[in-house]
């Protein structure tokens, strides 16, 4: 399988949201948008800095995945979302069906969202940087605003506390006003076993944080963000 900087294009797993789905999870509106500077990281396959051009805002996604082309991440994407929609069908217990009634409506979800990152990427590759947490190529307080989903807390068996805590100090330096971080539960539903760490590291730092309800429930128990911001 190719490579790329020493990254195997096999062991990415590269599935997206799409911007209705961040506008929910991250209680987003159009006019929060238009009045920030945002990066999504990492950003994956999903469709946010696409749309969030669309409205007139300025939107940076940073992903480790981005070391490839688009086209070939597209053909790993499409693998990628088949094989996610087996697991996710024969486990549906483990999902709320509110947001989406079936697999078929996920389905269609995950894949149009590949297919507008893809073509956006086509289009506007400096909106999509390589980066490899927990260091990120930007500026201090480059971005207004950061959102982050579904990699801090879930996977805390694999990403231990040291990384969670250099990725928070990270995100945090590159953000002038505040980050959201979405779920707050791992793979299994369960409260991270990072995450009390973490509101600690916010207390150290002397930032204010806030453990927010979302609007947006699939994985079960993953209804919930936490806002990081500056007082």
């Amino acid at each position: 399988m190719t490579s790329t900087n020493g990254f195997e294009l096999e062991r990415i797993v590269f599935i997206g949201r799409t911007e209705e789905e961040y506008m929910a999870m991250f209680n987003l509106t159009e006019a929060e948008i238009r009045q920030s500077k945002l990066l999504d990281c990492p950003a994956g396959a999903c469709s946010f800095t696409a749309y969030a051009h669309r409205i007139g805002s300025d939107a940076t996604a940073a992903d480790i995945a981005y070391a490839f082309g688009a086209e070939e991440l597209r053909v790993k994407g499409l693998q990628d979302v088949t094989h996610a929609m087996q697991q996710v069908a024969a486990a549906q217990e483990s999902f709320v069906w509110r947001y989406f009634d079936s697999v078929a409506s996920l389905e269609a979800s995950r894949l149009r969202a590949l297919e507008e990152n893809t073509a956006d990427r086509l289009l506007h590759p400096s909106r999509y940087v390589q980066a490899v947490l927990p260091q990120l190529p930007f500026e201090d307080g480059e971005f207004d605003l950061t959102l982050s989903a579904h990699l801090l807390f879930t996977y805390s068996e694999r990403l231990d506390l040291d990384f969670h805590r250099a990725t928070i100090l990270e995100l945090m330096r590159v953000t002038s006003r505040e980050i959201r971080v979405f779920p707050l539960v791992d793979h299994q539903g369960a409260q991270s076993a990072h995450l009390e760490a973490i509101l600690q590291l916010i207390e150290e730092q002397q930032w204010q944080s806030e453990v927010v309800a979302s609007a947006y429930e699939f994985q079960r128990g993953a209804d919930s963000y936490l806002r990081i911001y500056r007082p």
